[in-house]
């Protein structure tokens, strides 16, 4: 496992300090959450881009029509 420093203003510090309480978790764990849920972003926009262009724009449009119609 890997040690990282993070800089951040006062303010920003305990807000997060705030969040982690309320969620009843340290500070470095709220920082492992965080960092999962970016990651993960992070990866579903890689996959859907690369997708996006090994794909057809009219089959895509076509996708995005049914899911409205659904909601």
């Amino acid at each position: 496992m890997g040690t990282l420093t993070v800089r951040l203003p006062d303010e920003k510090h305990e807000r997060l300090r705030q969040l982690a309480k309320h969620h009843n978790v340290s500070l470095n764990k709220l920082f492992e959450e965080l960092s999962t849920i970016a990651l993960a972003e992070f990866d579903a926009a890689v996959r859907f881009r690369n997708r996006a262009a090994a794909g057809s724009r009219r089959e895509g449009l076509r996708l995005l029509d049914k899911l409205d119609s659904n909601g």
